[in-house]
This record gives structure tokens, C-alpha cells and sequence, in this order.
């Protein structure tokens, strides 16, 4: 059975209401939900609550949550919070491609080589 992921990106200045709409769209039909994180730099309280219910409500309608393109201070919020285990990471998956990884992980090969002559 193939797995069906809905992504959603969820934006920094309002985290907390994008969690809380993702949290009324997960259903069963949907085995996992990405969050794309890219633009989110830091955790309050409120977000962190919302991301705990986010992964309760996922819990209870069996829908793995795989956050991406978290930064190193949210995901050490995320341990500190002990939320981490909650969640999966990152690319989890070998056969993604190069460029879905370098848009979240990697700075574009041709950044800064500038050649001096």
C-alpha cells in the first residue's frame, strides 16, 4: 500500500494557528503529514503547546508527523520539551532526490566559489 503525506509550511509568524489548522485536517486517511519548517527560527510556549497537541492528535488517528528543515535551537526545544520522539526528522528516505535535500539542508554548490582571477 503506498504511503499518501501531505506537507504543509508552516510559517513563523504564525505557528501556532497553522498547527492548530493542520491539527483539524489530519485524519486517517492520511498516513503522514510533513511540516516544512524552514521558516521558523524559534518556539514559544504557546507553539510548543500546539505541536504537543498536533502529536496527540496524530497519535490518536495513527499519522506519522515528520518535521523538516527544522533548525538545530528549535530541534534542541523540541529535546529539552521532550517532544523530539514524537516526531521524525529531516529526509528519512535514500531515494529522495538531491535537490529536495539541498533546498532544506545545504547551501547551493555555487554560493561563495567565486573564482578570483
Amino acid at each position: 500500500m503506498a504511503t499518501i503525506a501531505s506537507c504543509v509550511k508552516i510559517d513563523g509568524e504564525r505557528m501556532v494557528e497553522a498547527l492548530r489548522e493542520t491539527g483539524n485536517c489530519v485524519d486517517g486517511a492520511n498516513s503522514e503529514v510533513v511540516l516544512d519548517f524552514s521558516s521558523v527560527r524559534r518556539i514559544d510556549p504557546s507553539a510548543l503547546r500546539a505541536l504537543e497537541e498536533l502529536a496527540g492528535i496524530a497519535d490518536e488517528k495513527a499519522v506519522t508527523l515528520e518535521l523538516r528543515c527544522i533548525s538545530v535551537n528549535v530541534y534542541k526545544v523540541l529535546k529539552l520539551a521532550k517532544l523530539a520522539p514524537r516526531f521524525l526528522f529531516g529526509m528519512r528516505d535514500a531515494r529522495s532526490s538531491a535537490t529536495e535535500q539541498e533546498s532544506c539542508h545545504a547551501e547551493p554548490a555555487d554560493r561563495g566559489s567565486a573564482v578570483l582571477g
